[in-house]
């Protein structure tokens, strides 16, 4: 049945097109003689008329022209339009010199192709708009009222989908760029800036504006967002401009507006090639492939087409979790999940000597600021210092080319337990790196991610939906912020740029004031500080009013990439250092906190621990102070 409605189809259509070419053939006749044509142009007309048409209607059924649906006719069937006329246009003049004895006026033969583009072509988008608006056009005129902010290819491809859904009602666009002002767009008009959505919204009673400017700058897009928390309308977004070039979604797949879009930043630049260079067919290997960076490294690692990426990760769950991700998402990729201790030496050592990583990336760590400060800092140090010490070693044993440490900004000038133990696992790798050998040590530090696990977002988030309160430690509190993606891409830049000892410092943009934070995450929810309380509870054990990314006595120099510097810190020139930090681990270590926090600042004489007072002096045992940062 549906085989013979085809067929009926596009007999129809087939001959429609038949008519439109014998209506383009008379209408180049009666142009060319304004419209009273001569008797013997009449006969001329008549005579050639069959043959043309015929002619033509063979070459558009060669050209497939009957293959396309009329209802989504769209730039391409034009396209294929203008390629059938044209071919046609060419057999017209060979059939009337070789088969006929008449004259036909060149100019016909000019005017009719133009005639037949544009009757053929406007008869489908006559049609196409004709079922769009039986079939949207009441949707459209139930739908909720909106705003669009931008008017540029976005906003238009926007406009042609969105109606399809009845969701939305259009009701204007707003663009700051003067040139759009009064102008039309699909018949809507572009109202005037963004700064003027509260009128526009009131008059033309819309309680929701979608902004359509994926790829404008970050900052653009937050004062857009601003402008409707302003004007309380609910924000709305198109997706991001990653996901529409890479057609995984359309346009119009709209989502309200998150606070990660209002800290997140522009694309980031990575020199792929060069990665590419450095992991297609090769083996990767990542530890603490389970949690929020590692598991982020292993999705950007897999874009260049690993031969295997290594998940060393202590966590059963987890390491499942991860797996079972890149079967779906990745199949292509081959995931070794390795369960272990980063603080197991052999148990690293096996993996490296059996996969043969050219890179490992260490992001395994404990990384909960007040969890670690108190009965649990010794762990820290097992874990952060220790483990990161052992994963290194068993990468220079096993010759792996690269080791990249995943550190933080809490290792400047530390004050709590957490940020010490990174700070000396930092130094542990410089002095891995000077003692020589094949690896190439680098360490990356970086803020805070958005959406990590045990992060301030998915906290805030929480309360809310409670009704709050929202508590914040301190009114002013400051974090910097990156994206999960963009971390994981900075880290693998990073890894590429090396040589040896590095610590790399990413751009974390400007710091984020985290009482605004929570305001905006209330106001994105559509409540507002009267309905959701913010409530300052005191800073915590450890916590810093805001984190630096370079010591204060600590110079940088630039790399190629822009988000990319390079710390100078004084290299580690005490060749017993690292023994005695060694034994140091594999000692009893107290259990108390006070003298952990007490012995860990003997070996990072930056770290002064809270309450504790000046930083005490070093070990008699050596100049710690050639680890520190110069």
């Amino acid at each position: 049945m549906s085989g013979s409605l085809l067929l009926s189809r596009s007999t129809i259509v087939s001959l429609c097109d038949i008519g439109l070419a014998v209506a383009a053939w008379y209408l180049s006749y009666l142009l060319r003689f304004n419209f009273a044509i001569p008797p013997e142009f009449v006969r001329s007309f008549l005579v050639t008329l069959p043959w043309i048409v015929v002619a033509q209607a063979l070459v558009f059924r060669l050209f497939g022209l009957y293959q396309g649906i009329w209802r989504f006719a769209s730039l391409p069937d034009l396209q294929q339009i203008v390629r059938a006329v044209a071919a046609a246009s060419l057999c017209a003049p060979l059939i009337v010199l070789m088969a006929m004895q008449v004259v036909v006026p060149r100019s016909v033969y000019v005017l009719d192709p133009i005639l037949l583009i544009m009757l053929m072509g406007g008869a489908r988008f006559a049609y196409r708009a004709w079922r769009e608006k039986r079939e949207f056009g009441a949707l459209m005129a139930k739908g909720k009222p909106v705003l669009i902010l931008g008017a540029g290819e976005t906003a238009a491809r926007l406009l042609r989908e969105i109606g399809r859904s009845g969701q939305w009602r259009v009701v204007g666009l707003l663009d700051d760029n003067a040139r759009k002002h009064d102008r039309t767009l699909y018949g809507l008009r572009v109202l005037g800036p963004v700064r003027d959505l509260e009128r526009h919204a009131r008059e033309q009673r819309a309680s929701h504006a979608i902004i359509a400017m994926p790829n404008d700058s970050h900052e653009t897009r937050r004062q857009a967002v601003n402008a409707c928390v302003r004007a309380g309308v609910k924000p709305m977004t198109v997706p991001s401009f990653d996901d529409l070039i890479s057609g995984r979604v359309t346009v119009a797949a709209v989502r309200e507006v998150e606070v990660e879009d209002l800290l997140g930043r522009d694309p980031v630049k990575i020199d792929a090639p060069r990665l590419r260079e450095l992991i297609h067919d090769q083996t990767v290997m990542v530890t603490g492939a389970g949690g929020s960076i590692g598991s982020e490294l292993c999705r950007q690692i897999a874009r260049f087409s690993p031969s295997a990426i290594v998940a060393f990760e202590r966590s059963e769950f987890l390491l499942y979790t991860l797996v079972e991700e890149f079967t779906e998402l990745f199949p292509q990729v081959r995931i070794e999940p390795v369960i272990g201790d980063v603080r197991e030496e052999d148990r690293l050592l096996n993996a490296m000597q059996c996969f043969r990583p050219v890179a490992v990336f260490h992001a395994a760590a404990y990384k909960h600021v007040p969890l670690m400060e108190g009965v649990n800092a010794v762990e820290a140090i097992r874990n952060n210092v220790g483990g990161t010490l052992a994963a290194a070693r068993a990468a220079q044993t096993s010759g792996v080319p690269r080791f990249v440490l995943v550190s933080t900004d809490k290792a400047v000038n530390p004050v709590n337990v957490m940020g010490a133990t990174k700070r000396l696992a930092e130094m542990g790798c410089q002095a891995l790196a000077a003692r020589g050998g094949s690896t190439i040590f680098s360490t990356v530090r970086f803020g805070n991610v958005l959406g990590s696990a045990g992060s301030v977002i998915p906290k805030f988030q929480e309360q809310i939906a409670r009704g709050g309160p929202v508590t914040v430690t301190h009114p002013d509190i400051i974090r910097y912020f990156m994206s999960i993606p963009e971390a994981a891409q900075l880290v693998l830049q990073a890894a590429l740029m090396g040589e040896g000892g590095e610590i790399f410092v990413l751009d974390m943009g400007e710091p984020v004031r985290i009482a605004d934070l929570a305001r905006d995450m209330i106001r994105l929810s559509g409540a507002s500080e009267s309905d959701v309380k913010i409530e300052f509870t005191g800073l915590r054990p450890g916590e810093k009013l805001y984190e630096e990314l370079l010591a204060s006595d600590e110079t940088t120099r630039p790399t190629h990439h822009p988000k990319v510097r390079i710390a100078r810190a004084r290299a580690i020139d005490d060749a017993l250092w690292l023994g005695r930090l060694e034994r140091w681990l594999t000692g009893p270590l107290p259990a108390e906190p006070a003298d952990v926090r007490a012995e860990l600042a003997q070996w990072v004489p930056e770290y002064v621990p809270q309450g504790d007072g000046p930083a005490p002096s070093p070990v008699p045992s050596g100049d710690v102070r050639s680890g520190t940062e110069a």
